[in-house]
């Protein structure tokens, strides 16, 4: 059975047999992952434009950088005065350059970085006031959210997934990569038999962005329903 195939065989499953959820008075979060090249950031778009409320977990994180912040202080004493650029801000470029290809110190860097990112993602979803006749639906979209354990903040974990050959494709075209060094970026991440094992809501973005438009939206009607139909 074709990838497409089971996307549309999956969509209508979750129609018919989907749980309702009751989110009076809040956002209701779901949390949107997938594999580099994956078409995450394109479905985030799509869904933006449906009226849901975004979040970049890169984009936060990234702002944890900033002298104000207090996971600031935390890396610079994690990992030296050096990593700190001119314009006093912590430098991504030298941080990287300590952590990529060394787990260990990936993780004393991401056990700094993801509780902050998750705590600053929280306080943005809290901020965010449900208004009636809007969707209130807030979007957190994260490469890592199940490797860093953000599942758990939101109300739903909505997987993006290609086919090995169409993201090997993606990632080579986009940055400018060998076919060996594509592979090694997508097996360095999680599998997306490990990613499907935990989704919600699983969509495939093989085909033409028409295509995916249509499933994302077949989605996103889903989701308002259950949202507006809570159990008795």
């Amino acid at each position: 059975q074709s990838t497409w195939g089971a996307s549309f065989l999956f969509i209508l499953l979750q129609m018919a047999s989907a749980p309702a959820v009751a989110t009076a008075g809040r956002m209701f979060v779901v949390g949107l992952t997938g594999g580099i090249a994956s078409g995450k950031s394109t479905v985030a778009k799509i869904l933006g434009r449906f009226g849901a409320k975004v979040l970049d977990a890169d984009v936060l994180g990234h702002g944890l950088y900033e002298p104000s912040e207090p996971a600031f202080g935390q890396v610079v004493a994690a990992f030296g005065d050096d990593i700190v650029g001119a314009d006093g801000r912590i430098d991504r470029r030298v941080l990287g350059s300590k952590v990529f290809g060394n787990p260990t110190e990936m993780k004393k860097l991401t056990d700094i970085v993801w509780p902050a990112i998750a705590t600053t993602a929280q306080q943005r979803i809290a901020a965010m006031t449900p208004v009636d006749g809007e969707p209130n639906v807030a979007v957190l979209e994260a490469a890592v959210l199940l490797e860093a354990g953000w599942d758990s903040v939101v109300d739903e974990v909505w997987v993006v997934c290609a086919d090995l050959d169409v993201a090997r494709r993606r990632l080579m075209a986009r940055n400018n990569l060998t076919e060996e060094a594509a592979n090694a970026r997508i097996s360095s991440q999680m599998s997306n038999a490990e990613r499907l094992a935990r989704a919600r809501t699983v969509i495939w973005t093989n085909g033409e962005l028409e295509v995916l438009e249509s499933l994302v939206e077949a989605q996103w009607r889903s989701l308002l329903e259950r949202i507006r139909s809570p159990p008795a």
